[in-house]
């Protein structure tokens, strides 16, 4: 399962990289990306309905962090193609439109206020109720979507999780449009600008992901590299390409990260050795 996974979930980001690298149109695009993740949910289901789980940990594992990070795309397409397609013209009516927009992600924070406690601490005494197909508790943040969903391929809560992921994305994305000079707020929010290449910061991005040090994990990529690029003023474009060639590396994969960890620890012995040095006068 988790090899099959992870070939689709690859195939699938690889194909939206290249999409949106390579449409002129912004809702022709979204809607060419909504039928590939269609798609690579249905080959997933498939593969579930063919082979299913090893065990409970596998399945709740595959409902709880899996199924939704792809869910969390087409939710957050779905979204950003209705607001692109209803925005309404003039700065004021654009304005107070993104504004509901926001209060509609503020409205369903606070609807799922102890579920969102419960995913974003990272618990797990509650999962077997939520992320085992076949069970359910109305008592525990039910939604009626859970009724209608097919329950061969669905829990009662992976979809809210994936609703959680999407959300985070659809608000960088609504407070990004309602800034009109984004290059001048940003700037006068965040002084620090980042001055080393692209490749070393999305290097740090990836690696950061990798060790899950953000949300438990949970936060996704483009979450992380969109709050990076806001807090150093830098804007990484096809960040996933940049990781892609970072792969293809024979030798130095991790060449920035390498240069960190040799620069702080050079650091730390020069202090050592000049600590020694003021010891040994009688100065220390």
């Amino acid at each position: 399962m988790e090899k099959f996974y992870n070939e689709t979930h690859l195939k699938l980001e690889t194909a939206i990289q290249e999409i949106g690298s390579e449409a002129d149109c912004p809702t022709k695009s979204i809607e060419a990306v909504i039928q590939l993740i269609i798609k690579s949910l249905s080959d997933l289901k498939d593969f579930i309905l063919k082979k299913d789980f090893k065990n409970t940990e596998e399945e709740i594992y595959f409902f709880k962090y899996q199924k939704p990070l792809i869910v969390s795309k087409l939710i957050y397409y779905n979204a950003i193609y209705k607001i692109e397609t209803r925005k309404p013209y003039g700065v004021k009516r654009t304005r107070k439109y993104l504004n509901k927009e926001l209060k509609k992600l503020k409205r369903f924070f606070d609807n799922n206020l102890d579920f969102y406690k419960y995913y974003r601490s990272n618990n797990s005494f509650l999962d077997e109720s939520l992320f085992v197909r076949g069970k359910h508790n109305i008592g525990l943040w039910l939604d009626t979507f859970y009724f209608e969903a097919d329950h061969r391929f669905s829990t009662s809560h992976d979809y809210k999780v994936a609703k959680i992921i999407a959300n985070d994305l659809i608000q960088v994305y609504l407070e990004d449009q309602l800034s009109n000079n984004k290059q001048k707020n940003t700037s006068e929010s965040y002084p620090l600008n980042w001055t080393a290449n692209k490749t070393a910061l999305t290097e740090l991005i990836y690696a950061l992901h990798s060790q899950g040090v953000f949300d438990n994990g949970n936060a996704d990529i483009k979450l992380i590299a969109r709050t990076f690029e806001l807090a150093f003023n830098i804007n990484l474009g096809d960040f996933y390409h940049t990781y892609m060639e970072l792969k293809s590396r024979k030798i130095n994969r991790t060449k920035f990260l390498d240069g960190l960890r040799d620069a702080l620890i050079r650091k730390m012995e020069e202090e050592d050795g000049k600590d020694n040095i003021l010891f040994f006068l009688g100065l220390g």
